[in-house]
């Protein structure tokens, strides 16, 4: 039984002792678990922060792996460029006295990607949870959507963790409600995929991501440094989250990198919608297809094969005020 005193989300991981938050979809997807982690490790339990890495992880020093597939990265892990979110976090955790290790797992597909969970699960010395965070929310997709936004990477970790059967605990976050426009998303649909959810019990409601709370103050914090030191590809996602988080409105400007769009930000950003993963997963029309993909390509090519069986799709909704 949830309280309106506590978000289910807390709720569910209130006897959770060692819990893994694990961004699914690559990039900076880490920094929407950055908050969930700050106040996990408030209530008194060890956090490990992990994230499915778009950096050239082939060029790490062989020390670095804890098994194939999955790395351990730390402030002074070294590569090649500047684009390399795991390290930057990792810096910026080291500057707030905070254990600096962020765990990359390299793009794969479903089977690889479920046996680099499960070894760094083994590293770890066991874990009661998993939360995958998504930047935005195209990871709520089921598939027959007119838009699913950039599914290949959040697919693969929603796949790869729906198998691990010996978890008690996975969870899914979604930080960034409105960015996955720019990507043919309709929220009008994600919303009515939050709504089944709930009629079949696995939607846990919402939360927002106060300013002046401690979590809401560093993930600030974060995201600015994170665009200090990552120049050349800043995040629009946490630009745009941390930008509504601040109170701005609109289309408001933190990169180049949006001169040629039109934002629109605003509070619903800052909130986290969050969903029981088993159920998201049984919803889901095509992650079966998944099992057998080794690498991420095949992910995209299942994924057209599995659009082409459609007899229709559900068109985008406006919404109606």
């Amino acid at each position: 039984m949830f309280s309106l005193c506590e978000p289910p989300f807390f709720t569910r991981l209130r006897d959770a002792r060692r819990v893994l938050v694990a961004g699914a979809g690559g990039g900076f997807d880490v920094y929407a678990g950055l908050p969930l982690a700050l106040a996990l490790r408030e209530a008194g339990k060890e956090v490990h922060l992990a994230n499915l890495s778009f950096a050239d992880l082939h060029g790490l020093d062989l020390e670095v792996w804890v098994e194939p597939d999955v790395a351990a990265v730390g402030p002074d892990t070294p590569l090649r460029g500047d684009y390399f979110p795991e390290r930057t976090l990792a810096r910026w955790l080291r500057e707030h006295d905070l254990p600096s290790t962020v765990y990359a797992f390299a793009g794969t597909g479903v089977g690889p990607l479920r046996d680099a969970y499960r070894a760094l699960l083994a590293h770890l010395g066991g874990v009661d949870a998993v939360v995958l965070v998504d930047g935005g929310t195209d990871i709520l997709m089921r598939g027959d959507e007119h838009g699913l936004g950039t599914p290949e990477e959040d697919m693969a970790s929603l796949a790869a963790v729906a198998g691990l059967d010996e978890l008690p605990q996975r969870l899914v976050a979604c930080l960034g409600f409105g960015v996955d426009a720019y990507h043919g998303v309709s929220h009008a649909l994600v919303l009515e995929n939050l709504a089944a959810l709930e009629r079949e019990g696995a939607y846990l409601g919402a939360f927002s991501l106060p300013r002046e709370s401690r979590e809401g103050a560093l993930y600030l914090d974060a995201v600015a440094h994170a665009q200090r030191h990552t120049a050349s590809r800043p995040s629009i996602v946490h630009g745009s989250v941390a930008a509504a988080v601040r109170g701005d409105f609109g289309d408001v400007r933190f990169t180049e990198r949006t001169r040629d769009g039109e934002l629109f930000v605003n509070p619903l950003m800052t909130l986290y919608f969050c969903v029981d993963l088993p159920g998201l997963a049984r919803r889901h029309l095509y992650l079966d297809r998944l099992e057998k993909t080794a690498l991420l390509r095949q992910i995209g090519s299942a994924i057209e094969e599995f659009r082409d069986t459609l007899p229709r799709q559900r068109p985008p909704r406006a919404f109606p005020h």
